[in-house]
């Protein structure tokens, strides 16, 4: 096991202690698994440079 999937193992098992979750010890490494995917994507979003005059839109018209 990686070092990065046993820290998202630790962070996983210590979230859902947190939030009184309990996991089978069986879907923990599908559960981790999907968290690396998660992240994976989600570095794309956050590595997506955008200009710095660009203004939200107020109000969201289709």
């Amino acid at each position: 096991m990686s070092e990065k999937n046993t820290e998202l193992t630790s962070y996983v098992e210590q979230a859902a202690q947190l939030l009184d979750l309990s996991i089978a010890p069986e879907y923990l490494p599908g559960v981790v698994d999907n968290l690396n995917k998660m992240a994976a994507i989600a570095s794309l979003v956050t590595e997506f440079e955008l200009p710095d005059e660009l203004e939200a839109a107020p109000i969201f018209e289709p």
